[in-house]
Parts: structure tokens; C-alpha cells; sequence
């Protein structure tokens, strides 16, 4: 019997509408699943047209949600740009605590898990919107919203007042990092434009659709803006680059080995530093040597040697106690900056039978290889020997053993009484000051904390002839920037990485980042329209028809509903009257006419 014409064509493609719309169930169901632990569809609902995509309490789930998202990606940020002061904050708290632990490494992994998981859910959040269906998050992941958003605010706010310095840090890394995260930033909203554009022509309140495109256009405009207050040192015209800071090693090489040691500084000169800085105290019997700590107890094994004078200031001991001393087993068991393994066997032996090397045996070193030496000299305490007359006894030991103009004479008790008497030593001042008063002081350099970097400040010092010297820069970008903005020198634990970087990290003229801005808004302005656009079209033209009455029903499954009444009714299709009593036969199959009512 022949088919009428009437809807085989019709049936062909509500079938191939239902294998689309099945096919595509298990994708929103592993996102409902993992959202919300919804993964049988009769536990899921679509947002109806003039719905909202959650109740009241789904969209605070889904605002906490988004605020946890933003702290916790703040923190990350943030602690991740500290890098450059990991060593100072684990050894702050070996100070504090009493044992070493990688504190800071820690720190960071849980900040970036937690990041992660919030990232995941809000992922599966604008995935399911995009959808059309309604928001249920899971009990459990609102616990873990609650503990990372307790966890970052936390954690701010302690190392804000602890060491509120590295926000100075982060600002410094913006000069760097702005750029990128600006175009980020733009991608993230042309993203987010899909599903905002989606609930927004669902609406059917105007008061809901203008708060909702108010804060989207607003927080966009916002975004393209930001770029005309951006300020970095590396956007300049091509050819004003000046040359690269050169590389002081900080208490020599200390992440090739234990820092103020002989082989830390043989490392660093062999790394190809220009300069050594270290620290020197004065020994009970008037011997200068070197340690940055006020006891003894970070860097030797006195806890071992000497059980019960742990805790005394490290000037109070004799040189020959000192010498009994291992400088070097500690680096070995703590591995302060993760590098040991990095070492060789010969390098790990010699590490492990370091010893407290005087000012002598340092000087040699700096003079054998023609290096800059900077130290920083600890007044001993009332009631030492030689706590009047510890400048005099330092003085002695230089000018025998090094040349005065490689010396850079930081301290700045008496510094007049030893211009006088070494008028070649080059006069180092770590503060700031007018230019009168450091030309009066006969300053030749400025030993400055990265955190005070000034592009301006550095020009204006070197206009007379004084350089500027930033301590301590680790990290790769914050030397790029270093360099841009025209410091002579920095210190560094890294001399062995920094040394092989021959250009900036980032660097660009105005021209090539005003291109860079403008097509990053272009584009995205373009994408964002398009896809409203769309959606205002998808949505005005998905009628269907229920009982007499047309209504629109929204959302990217409109057209793939699963109920029966999708695809076709009882009551819609009917099978003629005079072909119900025909006979069949195996040989004759039975075709029925398909008409519609």
C-alpha cells in the first residue's frame, strides 16, 4: 500500500531531532552529575521561559561562587608572584617555629588545587546555563566553596599583616603581567556572553534584563578602559633599552651551595656575577667573618657542637669555636630553594664539609677574580671586645687584602671617619635621600629593596653619576623589569639562571601595545554582538504550538524535547478507518496510510 506524502519526510526529521537530543544527553548529564550530583534526567529541570536559571538559594550558591572565584584567584596570584621571597618567609617561620618546613611550596599548592576546583565548578556552572538548565549545586561542593573562600580570605589577611611588603610585589608584577591579563580578562566575558545572552532574551521582566546587561556592558567597558591607566617601564620605543643590570651574588651562589661560604662565591663567580655581597660580624677575639643571622643556629650544626649556647649572638664566640663548626651539612638536609638535587656528587661533598670562612678568605676570593665586593657589618653587643672599634678592625682587613675601589661600603655608622681615612672606598647608602644630601655623603650607589623600584627615581640618580643596586631579584620577571627600568645592578640568589637571560621577558613599544589593546576590544566587541544576535534570533524564531495557543519556548533544546508529545501524539496521528480490517499476510506487509487530524 502506498505511503501518503504527507510526513515520512517529517518523521525522518523528528527522528534524526530525537538521535541528536539522546545523542547529546550524556554530555549534560556528566555536567549536571558533576555540578550537582543530578545524573538521572528526571532529577534535572530546563529553565522555562520567564524562569530564572535557579531559585533564590541556587543564586546564592552562584554568586558565593563567583566571589569565592575571584579572592581565590587574587591569593593565587598573589602568592605565586611572591616567589621571589619564598627563602625570607620559610626561614621567617624556622625563626618562629623552630624547624624547617618548605612552608611557602605548600602554601602554594593548596592555593592552586583550590583554585582549580572553584575554576571546575564554575566552569560546569556556565556550561550547564549555557544549556538551558536550572542550577542545583551539591551540598558538598557548597562546603567546599565555604573552606576555600574562608581559606583565601584567611590567608590574605594573615600575610597582609605579616608581610604586607609583597603587595607592593604584586603591584610590580601588574607592570609586567597587565597586558596579558587584560586580554585574558576580555576572552573570559566574550565566554561568558554566550550563556548571559541566552537567559537574558529569556527573560520576561525588563527589570531583571537591564540589571543583568547593566553589569555585563559595565564590568566589558570597564575591561577595554583599564589599558589607559596601565603604566610599565617595558613599553618603550625601540632602541632605548639600556644595557643589563649586572649580577651581584647574594651571600655568593646560595642555591648551588650554603650561602656565605667559600664555595658559594667561587659558584657565583664561576656563574659569571660581577659583584659578591655578604654580611660580616666580628668574633669575640676580633676576627671578621661572615654570617647574616644573629646566632648560629640556621646555618651550622651548633645545636650539636655547642648544645647549651645556641641562642647566644654569634659574635660571642672565638674564632677557633667558629671553626669547629659545619656551614654546610644544613643546606644538604633542609634544601632551601629545591636545587640539591640539581648538584653533582663532588659538588654535594664539598657542600658538606663547609666551614664559617673569615673576611679574609672572602676578600680573596673577590680579588683573585676582580669582583665588586658589598657587605653589611653587624654591630657586636655591649660588653664584646671589639664593639667600639669594629669599623677600624674591618678596615684593616680590607685594605690588606683587596683593593679599596672594588669595595662598595655600605654601613652608615661613621661613614665620614671612613671617607676620610679610605677616600677610595665607593660610599654605598641603602636608603633614599635628595640628591644634595647623597652628593654631601660622597654616595656613588644606592643599595635599594626592589619592592621601591622607580623608573624615574633611577634616572633622576643617575643623572649625577649615582647607580642604583636592587636586592634580592630571583625571578625572571622581576629582573626584566629591573632592567627596563634602568638599574645598574641587582642581588640575586639566582646568578646561575638570571646570567643567561639576554633580553627582556617582556618588551614592546607603544605602538605594538596600543595595537595589541585595541584589536584584543575589536574582536571581542565583534564575538560578544555576534552572539547576541544570535541568540535574539534563535530565540524569536523557536515556535511550537501547544493545544490552540502559540507560544515560544527558549533554550538550545527547544526543538529536541523528550517528552512523547515532542514527537508526534496519539490523539494527532491516526491510522484511516478503511485499512484497519484489511487483511495481512507474511508476504504482504501491511502499510497504513498516515494521516494527520
Amino acid at each position: 500500500m502506498p505511503v501518503t506524502r504527507l510526513k515520512l519526510g517529517k518523521l525522518k526529521v523528528v527522528r534524526r531531532q530525537l538521535l541528536q537530543r539522546y545523542e547529546h544527553q550524556p554530555f549534560v548529564s556528566c555536567l549536571a552529575g558533576l555540578y550537582g550530583c543530578q545524573w538521572r534526567r528526571y532529577q534535572r529541570a530546563r529553565a522555562q521561559p520567564g524562569e530564572c536559571c535557579c531559585s533564590k538559594v541556587e543564586c546564592g550558591s552562584f554568586g558565593l561562587l563567583i566571589l569565592t572565584f575571584f579572592l581565590s584567584f587574587v591569593f593565587l596570584y598573589f602568592w605565586s608572584e611572591a616567589q621571589n621571597d619564598y627563602s625570607d618567609f620559610d626561614w621567617f617561620n624556622f625563626g618562629n617555629l623552630g624547624f624547617w618546613f618548605p612552608w611557602s611550596l605548600v602554601l602554594l599548592i593548596v592555593a592552586a588545587a583550590l583554585f582549580t576546583y572553584i575554576s571546575l565548578l564554575l566552569v560546569l556552572a556556565v556550561c550547564l546555563l549555557s544549556e538551558g538548565q536550572r542550577l542545583y549545586l551539591h551540598w558538598s561542593h557548597k562546603s567546599g566553596i565555604v573552606v576555600t573562600l574562608a581559606f583565601s580570605v584567611t590567608a590574605t589577611a594573615i600575610l597582609s599583616d605579616l608581610w604586607s611588603k609583597e603587595w607592593k610585589t604584586l603591584l610590580l608584577s601588574l607592570q609586567v603581567t597587565a597586558p596579558y591579563l587584560h586580554v585574558a580578562a576580555v576572552s573570559l566575558m566574550a565566554i561568558l556572553s554566550w550563556p548571559i545572552a541566552l537567559h537574558f532574551f529569556r527573560m520576561n521582566k525588563k527589570v531583571r534584563q537591564v540589571a543583568v546587561l547593566g553589569l555585563f556592558l559595565s564590568v566589558l567597558f570597564s575591561l577595554y578602559l583599564v589599558p589607559l591607566g596601565m603604566y610599565s617601564p617595558c613599553i618603550k620605543e625601540a632602541g632605548t633599552l639600556g644595557p643589563a643590570p649586572t649580577l651581584i651574588g647574594h651571600r655568593g651562589a646560595p642555591m648551588l651551595a650554603p650561602e656565605n661560604t667559600v664555595m658559594s662565591f667561587e659558584k657565583a663567580v664561576e656563574a659569571g656575577g660581577e659583584g659578591l655581597e655578604t654580611d660580616v660580624t666580628i668574633s669575640f677575639d676580633g676576627v671578621p667573618f661572615l654570617m647574616h643571622d644573629s646566632t648560629l643556629k640556621r646555618t651550622t650544626n651548633i645545636a650539636e657542637v655547642f648544645p647549651n649556647r645556641t641562642h647566644l649572638d654569634a659574635s660571642m664566640f672565638t674564632w677557633t669555636e667558629l671553626q669547629q663548626l659545619n656551614a654546610g651539612d644544613w643546606f644538604l638536609s633542609r634544601d632551601p630553594f629545591g636545587t640539591v638535587s640539581s648538584l653533582s656528587a663532588a659538588d654535594r661533598s664539598q657542600a658538606q664539609n663547609q666551614s664559617i670562612p673569615s673576611l679574609v678568605q672572602f676578600l680573596e676570593v673577590a680579588a683573585r677574580s676582580g669582583r665588586l665586593v658589598l657587605f653589611d657589618l653587624r654591630r657586636p653587643p655591649l660588653g664584646h671586645p671589639y664593639s667600639l672599634s669594629y669599623i677600624n678592625t674591618t678596615l684593616q682587613v680590607v685594605h690588606a687584602h683587596i683593593n679599596s675601589s672594588q669595595v662598595l661600603w655600605l654601613p652608615s655608622e661613621d661613614r665620614d671617619q671612613v671617607q676620610a681615612v679610605d677616600p677610595h672606598l665607593q660610599q654605598t647608602s641603602g636608603e633614599k635621600a635628595s640628591i644634595q644630601e647623597l652628593t654631601d655623603g660622597h654616595i656613588t650607589r644606592l643599595n635599594l629593596h626592589y619592592s621601591t623600584m622607580s623608573q624615574q627615581q633611577i634616572r633622576k640618580y643617575q643623572s649625577v653619576n649615582i647607580s642604583t643596586n636592587l636586592y634580592v631579584i630571583s625571578q625572571p620577571w622581576l629582573y626584566t623589569l629591573a632592567w627596563c627600568a634602568g638599574a645598574q645592578s641587582v642581588t640575586t640568589n639566582s646568578i646561575h639562571i638570571l646570567s643567561n637571560i639576554n633580553k627582556p621577558l617582556f618588551l614592546m613599544t607603544p605602538e605594538e601595545y596600543s595595537l595589541m589593546w585595541i584589536l584584543t576590544d575589536v574582536v571581542s566587541a565583534f564575538l560578544i554582538t555576534a552572539i547576541f544576535i544570535f541568540h535574539w534570533w534563535r530565540e524569536r524564531g523557536l515556535p511550537f504550538w501547544s493545544g490552540s495557543r502559540q507560544t515560544h519556548e527558549n533554550g538550545p533544546y527547544s526543538k529536541f524535547r523528550t517528552e512523547l508529545s515532542d514527537v508526534w501524539s496519539i490523539s494527532s496521528v491516526t491510522v484511516r478507518p478503511d485499512l484497519r480490517s484489511m487483511p495481512t499476510s507474511p508476504s504482504t506487509p501491511h502499510l497504513p496510510t498516515i494521516t494527520e487530524e
